[in-house]
């Protein structure tokens, strides 16, 4: 990867810094206001909703609205004919049996479903098409931001195929209902009211703002806090177009990443081949040394790769997603950006492995490891296991049926108490083993 210095923001970007800071710090003291009877003129634009009850709680908003500088034109504009979806996942519907949270791909498929060297490959392939066209906005992206331009190129592939993938929901009646009846209301809520204040900016209209459906915006996925934050009018049109301008899309997506903690010139990661001796226990973020010690320890760079000299102090941890039966890679500070772009370890390794590829091609940078193709159990039985592991005090995360960091060290360290193989991956024989009493 190529990364440039950070530059000191000006210009449009130290605009928009400025203005989402005064805007969230408004929202963030604006209280919960009781509903509010509006006028005659906006009470007969209001009324006509799925469920009164929705009815209410939107008219109630206006008061937190208003003090946001929304102006009643707007939020009569945006909330007019405003319905209840209610097809959306992850919904608490009264009298409907409660349906399980929906979850992203990367949280429920094995490393080898989730990333395909078929869809690397295409991805990777386009996004070397691509950047030529764009190679004048990437690098000023680097420039500006010190994110080089195969991770944004990677992370618009990831999540909008490149643009080609068409958002299908409203993200005004998304927000709206997610506030209403979601999992998370005051959060959903707090973005619908930044929704309605990106309308009256007058970036996009409302029926323009496209999004996916738990709310995220345009080719590279933003909730409206992020694009408060780190929207910028890259193309000089003077709007901040997420939804049509790549430049914006793009520089949107590295300005979050700089400010994040992206650190220009060094990797995210670095593929990784384990020592006999190994202890995939150690695979955690809380095991840090610098990655000198790491190399001492017997770990060696994949494809024979030299690694610079200035990358031997840089402090890494161990990453091993299949525990010992697949890939291992050192995690740097840059991995860890991306994880808060999205959670999911296989969404950092995706978009990083795909980045790679889109710079140094292929055969250069494709998994040096294979994918063992192992099925994890399912994940009513990995919620067994942690409360197994919790239980016998190995493990104090949550129990959600996700074999992530914390999940495989806490196995594995199961596994040396008990005298089993050490491979820190769930199994039904570490499961039986647990059900046989295993302490």
């Amino acid at each position: 990867m190529r990364h440039g210095g950070r530059a000191a923001q000006s210009g449009p970007c130290a605009a928009a810094s400025a203005g989402a800071a005064a805007l969230l710090a408004a929202l963030s003291f604006v209280l919960v206001s009781p509903a509010v009877m509006p006028d005659r003129a906006f009470a007969q634009s209001a009324v006509l909703q799925s469920d009164p009850g929705f009815s209410r709680w939107l008219t109630g908003l206006w008061p937190r609205a208003e003090a946001m500088g929304i102006t009643r034109a707007t939020f009569e504009r945006a909330t007019r004919g405003l319905t209840l979806d209610r097809s959306l996942p992850d919904l608490v519907i009264p009298g409907r049996a409660e349906p399980p949270a929906r979850s992203q791909p990367e949280f429920v498929q094995t490393p080898a479903d989730y990333l395909r060297e078929r869809t690397l490959a295409g991805l990777a392939a386009r996004g070397r098409r691509l950047a030529a066209p764009h190679r004048d906005t990437l690098m000023r992206i680097e420039r500006d931001f010190g994110v080089p331009g195969e991770i944004v190129l990677a992370i618009w592939g990831r999540e909008t195929g490149f643009g080609a993938v068409k958002l299908p929901h409203n993200a005004l009646r998304v927000l709206a209902t997610q506030g209403y009846l979601g999992r998370r209301k005051e959060m959903f809520t707090a973005e619908f009211l930044l929704a309605l204040k990106l309308v009256q900016d007058g970036d996009v209209p409302p029926e323009a703002m496209r999004s996916s459906w738990a709310g995220a915006m345009g080719q590279t996925q933003f909730l409206p806090t992020d694009f408060f934050r780190y929207a910028v009018d890259y193309d000089g049109d003077g709007r901040r177009d997420i939804w049509n301008s790549v430049p914006d899309a793009l520089a949107a997506t590295a300005r979050l990443l700089q400010g994040k903690g992206w650190r220009a010139g060094e990797p995210w990661a670095i593929e990784m081949r384990a020592p006999a001796t190994s202890d995939c226990t150690e695979g955690t973020p809380a095991t840090v040394r610098p990655v000198r010690d790491w190399l001492a320890r017997g770990y060696a760079p994949a494809h024979q790769r030299r690694l610079p000299a200035t990358w031997m102090a840089l402090d890494a941890s161990l990453l091993q997603p299949e525990g010992i039966y697949g890939p291992a890679f050192l995690t740097l500070k840059n991995y860890f950006v991306l994880k808060d772009y999205n959670f999911s370890d296989l969404y950092v390794l995706f978009v990083g492995h795909l980045a790679d590829r889109i710079g140094q091609g292929d055969a250069a940078a494709r998994f040096a490891t294979p994918w063992s193709q192992s099925r994890q159990l399912r994940s009513t039985e990995v919620e067994e296991l942690q409360r197994g592991l919790l239980a016998r005090g190995f493990y104090a995360d949550k129990v959600d049926g996700w074999a992530g960091m914390l999940t495989r060290a806490a196995l594995g360290a199961y596994q040396k108490a008990n005298g089993l193989r050490l491979d820190c991956w769930p199994t039904s024989e570490a499961l039986r083993h647990m059900r046989g009493g295993g302490r």
